[in-house]
């Protein structure tokens, strides 16, 4: 069982390369399209995404690279580059106001995503938020809690296998509670590490980002659960690990091994 997967790699560690040299590493590497950040310092500059994102889009295209999501700002002007450079979702996470704490925070993210609907019906974009460590919007519940009255055309689930798995989360559990406005999933993975001895005092942990399967999520799970379920979209590995270095090696490796737990090759 299962439907189409799309692979998907998120570019921010390669801001340096032309459009061109980003679509053939990319391509090179295996991936159907990326995830781009839409940031300062970036082959796209905010202020000139209108002009420049169909650009970019086109340029990738010519070599079979799609741009299946931004990491962006919420900005109108976002909304109309997205829309005419084909880029179908603008992935957000939120963090919490530790002053006004978590239901008040979200009760605020919530009068956000209700003046921003509109705008994701007259541009035909849609919002994908995901959850993350922190004081943030961390766990698959939370981020269900928060989207679940809305409808899934205009905000979605971005589920995160890192994040769900730093939240103690069983990822079958954590993917069914996103089920109804799941748009991506990131794949990632991380698990905790003590920094400090274990002499008298309390402890300190902190989160090292790793390879596909040595972290606390299972990935054969979670594609288990998504095959199962027919799940037909994108599977975007974000290129996130604590050793920086070996990020070209890294990604490589996961994409290998999550092609093959979908059963699937090249």
């Amino acid at each position: 069982m299962g439907g189409k997967v799309l692979y998907s790699v998120f570019t921010k560690p390669w801001k340096n390369m032309s459009m061109e040299e980003l679509a053939r590493f990319v391509k090179g590497l295996g991936f159907d399209g990326i995830e781009f950040p839409l940031r300062e310092g970036y082959q796209v500059e905010p202020q000139n995404a209108e002009r420049d994102l169909p650009v970019m889009a086109k340029a990738l295209g010519e070599h079979g690279v799609k741009i299946f999501s931004v990491a962006a700002t919420t900005d109108e002007y976002v909304f109309a580059a997205c829309e005419a450079a084909g880029v179908p979702i603008i992935r957000i996470m939120a963090g919490i106001d530790k002053e006004l704490g978590y239901m008040e925070s979200e009760k605020k993210l919530k009068q956000r995503f209700e003046k921003l609907a509109p705008l994701c019906e007259k541009y035909g974009v849609k919002i994908g938020f995901q959850h993350h460590f922190g004081f943030m919007v961390s766990s698959t519940m939370e981020m269900l809690h928060l989207v679940e009255n809305f409808d899934p055309k205009h905000i979605g689930i971005v589920w995160d296998a890192a994040h769900s798995g730093l939240a103690g989360e069983e990822p079958e559990q954590a993917l069914d509670i996103a089920w109804s406005h799941l748009c991506m999933v990131n794949f990632k993975n991380a698990f905790y590490r003590r920094v400090n001895g274990p002499e008298p005092g309390e402890a300190k942990w902190e989160r090292y980002f790793t390879t596909g399967p040595h972290g606390l999520c299972s990935w054969s799970r979670a594609v288990g659960y998504l095959k199962k379920r027919g799940y037909e979209g994108v599977a975007c590995l974000t290129a996130e690990y604590s050793d920086k270095a070996n990020v070209d090696a890294y990604v490589v490796q996961d994409l290998t091994y999550l092609k093959s737990l979908f059963g699937q090759t090249g």
